[in-house]
């Protein structure tokens, strides 16, 4: 598999689930603190294409200034919810993965799994619900 990139916030419980499972399977991601290295305007729009969702898809309301910049406004456009994230990063709601697989907000954490090899064993989140099992198989 080629390189793994997360778009990673520390602080997060559920980025920090997708980090996790990404080690679980054997791989080395690289890991992007998009908070402290926010990207340009066309690595964000570069990154909006490979998810292949509406900007409004990745804004994150909990704990930003969504509200205070009106960003629940349907009028506003892409250009300006772009503009949005730049100017605040946390608006970008994360983990988001990027792998050979596709592009995927990791929400819930699971998703992740479906861009990566398997995983090779068992692996609970932080909460310790079981996500997959010793032999590596997915829990339901």
């Amino acid at each position: 598999m080629s390189d793994v990139v997360i778009y990673h916030n520390p602080s997060c419980g559920t980025s920090r689930n997708v980090l996790a499972m990404i080690e679980n399977a054997g791989v080395t991601p690289t890991v992007v603190l998009y908070l402290k290295t926010p990207q340009s305007r066309v690595e964000l729009e570069a990154l909006i294409a490979k998810l292949g969702v509406p900007v409004r898809a990745i804004l994150r309301e909990k704990g930003t200034p969504f509200a205070e910049l009106g960003l629940g406004d349907p009028s506003k456009t892409d250009a300006e919810l772009i503009d949005a994230i730049l100017a605040h990063p946390i608006l970008m709601n994360r983990p988001i993965v990027v792998s050979d697989k596709g592009a995927k907000l990791c929400r819930p954490s699971e998703a992740v799994l479906d861009l990566l090899p398997p995983q090779k064993g068992a692996f609970a989140k932080e909460d310790g619900q079981q996500v997959v099992d010793a032999s590596g198989d997915r829990v339901v």
